[in-house]
């Protein structure tokens, strides 16, 4: 399936082609009824450690805020042990008394191998990065911790649907730079000008195929919500990552026609 200019296509991640939050959600819910992969946590608190469920769902709710506020600096702890201190802090500040480091790992580890069985790519998708690579170089540009991305993407076996797989965080610098976009074109040997961005980030899917010169940039907005900020500005806007095609192809119908215009100018002249 190729499309006039278009080369290759970079794909996100996390809740671009995994759902990687609803994954962390039923995590925690198995650690708590609201997230699975608490819900096993949970449990383990209760049957285990006797917590009252109560303070289970508690310690659960507070790691939850504090995934969502993480700001992770490998230069300074591994990925692993700041995790365990959410955990270790959660339960320190439900039940009081000493840290209990242990008790944390235990947590984490239990809540981390959850949501990894609960991250998978699907078939429909996988269908279409099939179709897609058909007629296009396919590469997987995600941002973040090298082990816990790596994990990530065995655990939903997505690196057969791709010609190449970059990591931000083994690189010098992650998207929104400029940097990271050029290095995955010379990894698949084309120009930014071929390349499209797809991601569910305006700040570094966009922003970043913006500031790298690609052809174009897709933006996945599931909710289909309006943006505060009216910056970054994305060429396309889809509603899932099935959508992708339609728009390959509106580009190649665009791309079509400039030609056309172009030719009759051309004679014209």
């Amino acid at each position: 399936m190729g499309v006039h200019g278009v080369k290759a296509v970079f794909f996100d991640l996390d809740n671009t082609l995994v759902d990687t939050a609803a994954a962390g959600r039923r995590a925690i819910e198995e650690v708590l009824p609201v997230d699975p992969s608490l819900l096993k946590v949970v449990n383990t608190l209760q049957s285990k450690h006797h917590y009252a469920e109560g303070q289970a769902r508690v310690i659960c709710d507070k790691v939850q805020a504090k995934l969502l506020k993480e700001c992770h600096d490998p230069a300074k702890m591994c990925i692993t042990d700041l995790r365990i201190s959410h955990w270790e802090e959660a339960i320190q500040e439900t039940i009081g008394g000493e840290a209990n480091r242990n008790l944390a790992a235990e947590c984490y580890f239990l809540w981390k191998t959850t949501r990894l069985q609960h991250l998978t790519l699907a078939e429909d998708t996988r269908g279409m990065l099939t179709e897609l690579r058909k007629g296009l170089r396919l590469l997987l540009l995600t941002n973040g911790d090298k082990q816990t991305q790596r994990e990530k993407i065995e655990a939903c076996a997505c690196q057969p649907y791709f010609d190449a797989i970059v990591v931000g965080g083994e690189q010098k610098e992650e998207k929104p730079a400029p940097s990271i976009f050029h290095y995955c074109c010379d990894l698949l040997g084309v120009q930014p000008a071929e390349c499209v961005m797809v991601g569910d980030s305006l700040d570094t899917d966009i922003q970043g195929g913006l500031n790298a010169g690609l052809k174009a940039t897709v933006w996945l907005n599931k909710g289909m919500t309006t943006p505060v900020d009216t910056s970054p500005v994305p060429h396309y806007i889809i509603s899932s990552v099935l959508d992708l095609p339609a728009v390959l192809q509106k580009m190649g119908h665009k791309m079509n026609a400039k030609l056309g215009t172009d030719h009759m100018a051309d004679s014209n002249e």
